[in-house]
């Protein structure tokens, strides 16, 4: 018996455009999964840091503000005979001086924070500029 040629018809190229469109839209939702999750975490990661500042502020505040009452105290306490209101003034002196530095290096910090969603902002620069052809 000879060999009939095969009658079965001509299959179907799967690289058609629809089939490239389509991975160009999962290529496209993959990287777009991936900076949400980008995005996720540093909103987490900030949430944590400012949680945990703000505990650790309230718990310094509190100790500072027991610690500030009580030195005065004691330094009125240690010239109540001959200078009172020389060491009430320099007692309060001190204290202005240290919290005027306090507001300076905690303005300094709010301002030397990196921005929020640094990370994901230059990811999605890459993103934008590898799909338009630069480097």
């Amino acid at each position: 018996m000879m060999d009939e040629p095969d009658m079965d018809p001509p299959r179907e190229r799967t690289g058609g455009l629809f089939a490239s469109a389509r991975h160009l839209a999962a290529t496209a939702l993959a990287i777009a999964h991936n900076r949400l999750e980008l995005i996720t975490t540093e909103v987490e990661e900030e949430l944590y840091r400012v949680a945990e500042i703000m505990v650790l502020a309230l718990i310094a505040i509190f100790f500072a503000g027991l610690t500030v009452l009580m030195l005065a105290f004691l330094v009125v306490l240690l010239w109540w005979e001959e200078h009172r209101l020389l060491a009430a003034s320099l007692t309060v002196l001190v204290f202005l001086a240290v919290t005027l530095g306090a507001v300076y290096l905690a303005r300094h910090k709010l301002r030397a924070r990196p921005k929020l969603l640094h990370a994901t902002i230059e990811e999605l620069k890459r993103d934008r500029d590898a799909l338009e052809g630069r480097k």
